[in-house]
């Protein structure tokens, strides 16, 4: 772990492998002491409307993209942006995981910054399977599964077309099951394929059977679900979990 950015209220950590190849990067925001702005309570004999009118961005709740509730304290979507601000602030988010590797955004960070909200950025990069060739890619990997060469998690095996990060996704679930980091949100893109193999390694923690984790994700891929994905997650292993602490039910392993 190596500091490698501090300035007066922002600190950025970013984690590395021994080979050099960054995992993950922490950004810690300062927080913001809400209370001060509670108005004093109405004197007597003042009459208080029903309905409040507001104008602006108080009025504008409007969800991001594939926006949903997974559990209790965590949500997922697609990439936020300003026009998403007031409905996220609403959450009361504490952290949030982007699958992105791109370079979060500097109105999203001031956002961040503005409330409090701690970012864990996992760079899984997108990948698009070139069409038709979903399925040579599962036979891929199950030649290599039977064979033993394959193995989830330490596999030294090309996956063609396929870039989810199992190691990622891994540090990315230790996240996501500390309660100390919710409320919390999970988004990459799309809120698709990214989030939602996070979302289905989750479930599998849950004792989902596999056709309720693909029909999630399906719901929210729609047309744009990818074999791949799904394979990764069927072929996911939960067991190196079965120590970790978790809030949801349905959750020993």
């Amino acid at each position: 772990m190596k500091l490698i950015e501090k300035t007066m209220n922002n600190f950025i950590k970013e984690e590395e492998k021994e080979d050099g190849s960054c995992i993950f990067q922490t950004i810690e925001v300062a927080k913001v002491d809400h209370r001060s702005n509670v108005s004093p309570p109405p004197s007597a004999g003042t009459t208080t409307p029903l309905l409040e009118v507001s104008t602006g961005d108080e009025l504008s709740l409007l969800p991001p993209l594939n926006f949903a509730m997974v559990d209790n304290g965590i949500f997922r979507s697609g990439f936020p942006d300003s026009t998403n601000f007031s409905f996220l602030r609403t959450l009361g988010l504490r952290s949030i995981i982007s699958l992105c590797p791109e370079a979060y955004p500097e109105n999203n960070m001031q956002f961040l910054k503005c409330n409090g909200i701690k970012l864990f950025q996992f760079g899984i990069k997108g990948s698009k399977c070139l069409p038709g060739l979903e399925n040579e890619v599962w036979l891929h990997l199950r030649k290599h599964q039977k064979e033993g060469s394959y193995t989830n998690g330490n596999s030294k095996t090309t996956e063609p077309f396929v870039n989810i990060s199992d190691y990622k996704i891994r540090e990315a679930l230790k996240v996501l099951l500390d309660e100390k980091n919710h409320p919390l949100l999970i988004h990459c893109n799309r809120g698709k394929h990214r989030t939602g193999c996070l979302v289905g390694c989750m479930r599998k923690l849950q004792k989902w059977c596999l056709t309720s984790i693909f029909d999630e994700y399906k719901r929210f891929a729609a047309a744009k679900a990818r074999v791949s994905d799904q394979k990764f997650m069927e072929l996911f292993d939960v067991s190196s979990f079965k120590n970790t602490p978790m809030s949801f039910s349905c959750s020993s392993i």
